[in-house]
């Protein structure tokens, strides 16, 4: 059960968050709360021991005090506060540092070929795409879920759950 949470469950809504951030510039409540149910049933399984699985817990808080902060303070949208937290219940903290790099590295990367595109005509095939109009838009932010869900599923196969759930 734990082997197929994490193989299955995890990667599909790190896909869902970021397919929806792309073409609608959110994240819905759902996908956080199907990371969370799916990490207390891959929990279940008792892959993690009390102590471990309270590292992963507390990973998780501490990722949504800081993000909630960013996001009272206007700096990050609530979507992509509540995947973060949800991704580091998952993930726990020895790969949280990596996460963050990571997920930084590809919203910068994300942001400047963003960037690049708005200062661009779009192509009259793609323009016919409201989703694209609206990403094309200066006035529209970046879909960080994308950069968020990305970095997520590069660093998980590093992590102590992944190796536990291979294992056994």
């Amino acid at each position: 059960m734990a082997t197929l949470g994490l193989l299955v469950v995890f990667p599909f809504f790190m896909a869902y968050a970021a397919a929806n951030d792309l073409l609608t510039m959110l994240i819905p409540n759902r996908i956080s709360l199907g990371l969370v149910a799916g990490f207390a049933v891959v929990a279940a399984t008792g892959i993690l021991s009390w102590s471990e699985l309270g590292m992963h817990v507390g990973a998780g808080l501490l990722v949504l005090s800081i993000t909630f902060t960013l996001f009272a303070l206007g700096k990050i949208g609530g979507g992509d506060a509540k995947l973060a937290a949800a991704t580091a219940l998952w993930l726990g903290f020895d790969q949280l540092v990596d996460y963050a790099l990571v997920a930084a590295l590809a919203g910068g990367a994300l942001t400047l070929g963003l960037l690049f595109a708005r200062s661009h005509p779009l192509p009259y095939p793609v323009a016919r795409l409201p989703f694209a109009l609206h990403l094309h838009d200066a006035k529209t932010g970046i879909p960080y879920g994308i950069a968020l869900a990305f970095a997520a599923l590069i660093v998980v196969p590093d992590t102590l759950l992944w190796a536990r759930a291979l294992a056994g």
